[in-house]
């Protein structure tokens, strides 16, 4: 689950366990029903896929944690074929299943993950400094000591929005030099002593910038643009698209991917009629938020907004990211993105 505002609670992990978010609007959002196919493309704990198979529909659920899918072997087992786990990122969801009644995505780090101090994603306890979702790849360690400061500012800022992003990653730049970041609360720790925290701050200091590693080193932007054309790809006519976001980066993703679909337009009169361009989706739900009974007993669902979509029967457009204006990080995937670590 992706943080939300900057709550301490949530970005470095509560004591509540996993609790799905926003669960009755999710599953009447998706209006699944017996014979229907669902994809749950954040498979977690479970909590969603649980409650679609109630409904009788069937389910392939996607998570590339290892841990997350070796965790829901059993319920696999106990589905009577109605339940497929697939590990691998949800971008890839089009490569799992051709045609499905439904897509849900619960975007970001669920509590699980944040509440394990070896997986590295919480400074609430101390663990290495690791943050990776697939548990392959670049690391957060790998990022802040090698990283030159400009990128990790670019980083810090814009997907932390943390305001002291320059300070704070030349001191980690200076730092480093002495001895590298190895452990959460080493890296927690150098930011408070070196920002201070006032008694009238509500978070700590260090919240932003986990915030922000966290979000690069899974490329959690990326992985939502790409789930998003993938679904519009495997949805049938007729198909629910249901997405819980936490941030409002991205929340801002599936509200630009689900007002450039819905649009439609005649296209040129000086080009050819295939110019034309049919909206592939159309407006379901938009900005639904928990209640206060919600809140109350899950205080990390504050920050939750449920987004929804209905497939139409055009042909799904080719995914173009630059509808989303995302920024091009050190190591990105988008063009002009440098290598990481790229000096």
């Amino acid at each position: 689950m992706m943080t939300g505002d900057g709550d301490d609670l949530h970005a470095v992990g509560g004591p509540a366990r996993h609790i799905p978010v926003l669960l009755g609007e999710v599953l009447e959002a998706l209006s699944a029903s017996r014979d229907d196919v669902v994809i749950d493309g954040t498979f977690g704990a479970g909590g969603y896929t649980r409650a679609i198979l109630e409904t009788g529909a069937s389910v392939i659920a996607i998570d590339r944690d290892p841990d997350a899918i070796a965790a829901g072997r059993d319920l696999e087992s106990r589905s009577n074929g109605r339940l497929r786990l697939v590990q691998a990122p949800f971008s890839t969801l089009d490569e799992v299943a051709v045609e499905v009644d439904g897509v849900v995505l619960d975007i970001g780090v669920s509590s699980m993950q944040l509440d394990q101090a070896e997986r590295g994603f919480s400074f609430r306890a101390d663990g290495p400094l690791d943050m990776r979702m697939a548990q392959a790849g670049l690391s957060a360690a790998d990022v802040v000591n090698t990283f030159k400061a400009g990128d990790l500012a670019r980083i810090f800022g814009f997907l932390g929005e943390e305001r002291h992003a320059g300070r704070i990653a030349r001191m980690i730049e200076a730092r480093r030099q002495k001895r590298p970041f190895e452990r959460t609360l080493d890296l927690a720790d150098a930011i408070e002593t070196h920002i201070g925290r006032a008694p009238k701050d509500k978070i700590h200091p260090a919240t932003r910038v986990f915030q922000a590693l966290r979000i690069f080193v899974n490329d959690e932007l990326g992985e939502l643009a790409n789930a998003l054309f993938a679904a519009e790809r495997v949805l049938k006519p007729g198909g629910r698209l249901v997405v819980v976001t936490f941030h409002s980066l991205e929340d801002r993703i599936v509200k630009r991917f689900i007002a450039d679909r819905g649009e439609t337009a005649s296209g040129s009169r000086y080009l050819p009629e295939t110019q034309a361009r049919a909206a592939t989706f159309r407006k379901a739900g938009g900005g639904v938020t928990p209640g206060e009974a919600e809140i109350t007993a899950n205080p990390r669902a504050r920050s939750a907004r449920l987004r929804a979509a209905i497939r139409t029967d055009a042909p799904a457009r080719a995914g173009d990211v630059s509808i989303f204006g995302l920024p091009n990080l050190p190591g990105s995937k988008r063009p002009g993105g440098d290598r990481p670590g790229e000096r």
